[in-house]
C-alpha cells in the first residue's frame, strides 16, 4: 500500500514538472496557427497574381484582360517576392513544429526516466536547449518575413509615388 502511494506521488510530481512544457507546446501551437494564417494569405495573393497572368496570357477567351509588359513584369516580380516570403514562412513553421516535437520529447523523457529509472538530466537539457534554439529560429524567420513584407510594400509605394509624380 505504501509503494502504491509513493508511485502516485511520483506520477503527480512528474505531471507537475510537465505542466510548464505543456503550456509551452500550447503557445507554440498558437504561434503556428498565426504562421499558417499568414502563409495562407501569401498563398492567396500568389493565386490571384497567377490568375491575372493566366487571364492576360489567354487572349482567345472571353475573360481575357489586357495588361502591358510593364504590368506583367510587375506581377512576375510580386509573385517571385511572395514565393520567397512563402518559403520563409514554411521554414518558420518547420522550426516551430520542431520546437513542439522537441518539447514533447522533453515530457516523454521525463516520464520514461521515472518509469525506467535512468538519469535523463543531460538529455532533457539538450532537448530543451534544442527546442529553444528552434523556437528562436522560427521567430527570427517570422520577423524576417514581416520585414520583407514591409520592405516590398514601401518599395512599391515609392515606385507608385514616382509614377504619379511623373504623370
Amino acid at each position: 500500500m505504501i509503494n502504491q502511494a509513493a508511485d502516485v506521488d511520483s506520477v503527480s510530481a512528474l505531471i507537475q514538472l510537465a505542466v510548464a512544457p505543456v503550456f509551452l507546446i500550447a503557445g507554440v501551437g498558437a504561434i503556428l496557427g498565426a504562421f499558417s494564417q499568414r502563409l495562407a494569405r501569401i498563398t492567396d495573393r500568389i493565386e490571384k497574381i497567377n490568375s491575372k497572368l493566366i487571364l492576360a496570357g489567354d487572349m482567345s477567351g472571353d475573360h481575357s484582360i489586357s495588361i502591358s509588359d510593364t504590368q506583367t513584369q510587375d506581377l512576375l516580380l510580386q509573385r517571385r517576392y511572395l514565393e520567397r516570403r512563402a518559403r520563409n514562412m514554411n521554414r518558420a513553421i518547420l522550426f516551430c513544429t520542431t520546437t513542439g516535437l522537441l518539447v514533447a520529447a522533453v515530457i516523454m523523457t521525463l516520464f520514461a526516466s521515472a518509469f525506467f529509472d535512468f538519469n535523463s538530466a543531460d538529455l532533457i537539457a539538450a532537448l530543451f536547449i534544442s527546442a529553444m534554439l528552434s523556437f528562436m529560429l522560427g521567430l527570427t524567420l517570422f520577423l524576417r518575413e514581416i520585414f520583407m513584407a514591409t520592405y516590398f510594400m514601401h518599395k512599391r509605394h515609392g515606385k507608385m509615388s514616382a509614377q504619379i509624380s511623373s504623370d
